[in-house]
């Protein structure tokens, strides 16, 4: 496997920025791609520091891609840069003109963990077509929650810069809310893992209600665990295994 750190220029951004993509050396036909996203601390380092993401690709054949979005919440921020217009348009296409991946939907996937979870589900609910699965570990899944009634300092300050006077509940950054009103034929598969004594569990088991009230098949458990990389290095080959089976 190769581990590239690739820094470039992002138009959507007006500004460099980086990814770390992990990349099979072996095999004549192009991979398929996961694209891996960071939580609210983490950077695009932040997997292949504190997981063996790299080990577990090599023996999937798979091409892993990890972008910076800082912390943005995948969204385009209020007070700042258009993260979600780069993640879901921009990066997949510098992806594609940088690096020898398959673009078919059926080798296409997402997944991340705490603020990467909610990202992974909103860009898989955005845009079904181009992914074969999706999953969350440990999602920060109800955004609008965080919005009203999250009182820790660090999200007090960051949620005017994101949203400023923009509601999410009701919209199109509200993942309850999306669930609730997409076709559930059109999905990928999606899988939901969280720690039973994670912080955010209340809102993994509110997400998982709405799936099933909505008819959209959603792969969920909950195991001990909390919210800390052991349970993620953990989880993340249960989803690697789910997505891509016959390895």
């Amino acid at each position: 496997m190769a581990v590239i750190r690739c820094d470039f220029f992002a138009e959507t951004l007006e500004l460099s920025t980086s990814m770390t993509v992990v990349l099979p050396q072996e095999g004549d036909t192009p991979p398929p791609v996961l694209y891996l996203l960071h939580g609210l601390t983490d950077d695009h380092t932040a997997w292949t520091r504190f997981t063996s993401i790299e080990r577990y690709a090599h023996d999937k054949g798979l091409a892993v891609v990890m972008p910076a979005v800082h912390r943005s919440f995948y969204a385009n921020e209020a007070v700042g840069l258009r993260f979600w217009d780069f993640l879901s348009v921009e990066l997949p296409a510098v992806v594609d003109r940088f690096f020898k991946v398959s673009t078919a939907r059926s080798d296409t996937y997402v997944a991340g963990l705490s603020m990467g979870g909610y990202g992974a589900f909103k860009w898989a609910l955005h845009d079904p077509g181009r992914f074969a699965a999706a999953a969350s570990l440990s999602g920060a899944l109800d955004l609008a929650y965080i919005q009203e009634f999250d009182l820790r300092p660090h999200i007090r300050e960051l949620v005017p810069r994101v949203f400023a006077d923009r509601e999410v509940r009701g919209g199109d950054e509200d993942l309850l809310h999306l669930i609730e009103t997409v076709e559930p034929a059109t999905l990928p598969r999606l899988m939901l893992r969280c720690g039973s004594e994670d912080h955010l569990v209340k809102q993994n088991e509110r997400f998982v209600a709405a799936a099933e009230a909505a008819g959209v098949p959603l792969d969920a458990g909950f195991s001990p665990g909390e919210h800390e990389w052991q349970f993620w290095d953990d989880q993340i080959r249960v989803v690697l295994d789910w997505m891509l089976p016959k390895g």
